[in-house]
């Protein structure tokens, strides 16, 4: 049986979202399976609401995953992760950023982030897997490389060899490859 799945990322601009959608959706592509991905940019250059669906399988005719559909759920903010609550089964699993990003109604003091984001997920029966993406990028030497922690995160769930991912990695980011690689691996450490 060829496998199939919907993954559903989020997080607010900036987050590097889409390069994670796009890295994930070509190393699908590789293994010979059909992947679309439609992307909702809204305001994600003001640190607005940004969201990729990708669908995977034999052959796939629309990108986008109706409510309750979702596989997987890769949340670049906590925040966000609860905001698509709504897409996810009892069979899903959330791979969540731990890191807060404060929205403009919490940034100014009009609104106070929610303290029990992660429990309200966990309360879901769903598999919660918390990690934080940017201390881990930090460790590997650039900041930028979170978007590859949650994909390394991702990738151990995916029918995609770690050596399939590494070959996307080298194809598609130009530079500070080291780092990337080491922040994928170290994301993959995670969820393995």
């Amino acid at each position: 049986m060829i496998p199939s799945g919907n993954i559903l990322f989020c997080g607010v601009g900036g987050q590097g979202i889409l390069l994670a959608s796009e890295i994930t959706a070509f190393a699908l592509l590789e293994c010979g399976l059909d992947a679309k991905k439609s992307e909702v940019h809204g305001m994600a250059q003001r640190g607005g609401s940004v969201v990729a669906h990708l669908r995977y399988g034999k052959k796939v005719y629309s990108p986008l995953i109706d409510p309750g559909q979702a596989d997987f759920l890769v949340a670049f903010e906590t925040m966000e992760a609860v905001r698509y609550l709504p897409f996810l089964h009892k069979g899903s699993k959330v791979i969540v950023n731990t890191h807060q990003i404060a929205p403009p109604a919490v940034a100014t003091g009009k609104m106070v982030y929610p303290t029990d984001l992660l429990t309200q997920l966990t309360n879901r029966n769903i598999a919660v897997y918390p990690l934080d993406g940017f201390s881990i990028a930090k460790a590997v030497g650039e900041i930028r490389t979170a978007n590859l922690v949650l994909v390394g995160a991702l990738s151990t769930f995916l029918p995609v060899s770690e050596d399939v991912f590494l070959e996307v990695l080298k194809k598609r980011i130009p530079r500070k490859l080291d780092e990337n690689i080491a922040a994928f691996k170290d994301g993959r450490k995670i969820t393995a």
